[in-house]
């Protein structure tokens, strides 16, 4: 490990300055996060790189809307830790389309959406009446203090630079015993400086420490946390026959050998044996 880290470090220093190769090598260790400390003009450049990736990334023919394809994942980490009863506010910071949405949107009054993307606006999600907005660079959110009973923010925050600015905010418009769900990556995703097939320009997982230390300092905690998406999993679709995270005996076997293999978990995954870990982390979080 620490020869390949020696590695890493070395090719860093190749191809930046000094400095930024010292920063770099300390990002590959999972001890900061890379892009949370950009100035203004880094923060554009990767709001312009990132505003229709990922749109553009899953998009269909005749602009369909992706089937969504989280939600046994979502069911088995999220929405089961949830109180009974109604949600007269939601947020989806990065929903897209919002289907994420579907299994309870019976339960919501009124849904707004932040999104980057032109392409997923519509009046209502599954019946729910929705506003739409786009996210400020600055990672502000135009919204009052205490303002939404959910908000949701599933495999966003990597796509964005200031991520501990972005959960202040969104403890902030959370209201006292709201809930926060958020399912981020929690591995490198490989060297971003570099194209990367199936990925957008900019994304890069959030080590698990550092996110950690981010929404306590933001003032939530956690009720519940797993580790998930195991490498593994994806090829349970031969017996599922369906996205693995579609099926509740998919997910809870994902479940199992995310604890099991969470001893080997790192955030620079450099050789074959540190890839079996899981990759993800889930989080149920309120604001006291």
């Amino acid at each position: 490990m620490a020869k390949a880290m020696e590695r890493v470090q070395r090719r860093a220093e190749a191809l930046v300055p000094q400095e930024e190769a010292e920063k770099l090598a300390s990002c590959l260790r999972g001890e900061r996060l890379w892009g949370d400390d950009f100035d203004g003009a880094a923060i554009a450049a990767w709001h312009a790189d990132e505003k229709e990736a990922f749109a553009q990334l899953v998009a269909r023919p005749g602009g369909q809307t992706p089937a969504y394809v989280y939600h046994a994942l979502n069911q088995q980490h999220g929405f089961r830790f949830l109180p009974e009863g109604r949600f007269e506010r939601a947020l989806g910071l990065g929903s897209a389309w919002g289907d994420e949405f579907a299994p309870i949107a019976s339960r919501i009054s009124r849904l707004d959406i932040v999104d980057p993307s032109d392409a997923w606006r519509r009046e209502a999600v599954h019946g729910v009446p929705t506003q739409w907005r786009k996210p400020c660079e600055s990672g502000e959110l135009p919204y009052d203090d205490a303002s939404f009973d959910l908000i949701t923010c599933l495999g966003v925050l990597h796509h964005i630079p200031n991520v501990s600015r972005v959960l202040g905010e969104l403890a902030r418009v959370l209201r006292p015993g709201g809930h926060l769900l958020l399912r981020e990556p929690i591995v490198s995703m490989g060297d971003w400086r570099r194209p990367r097939p199936g990925l957008t320009q900019r994304e890069r997982g959030i080590p698990l420490a550092v996110f950690r230390d981010q929404w306590a300092k933001a003032g939530l905690d956690a009720l519940h946390q797993a580790l998930c998406a195991f490498p593994l999993t994806p090829r349970l679709r031969r017996i599922t026959g369906q996205h693995p995270f579609l099926s509740p005996g998919a997910v809870q076997l994902d479940a199992w050998l995310s604890r099991l293999f969470a001893w080997n978990l790192r955030y620079h995954r450099v050789t074959p044996l540190q890839k079996l870990c899981p990759t993800c982390v889930y989080a149920v979080l309120t604001r006291p």
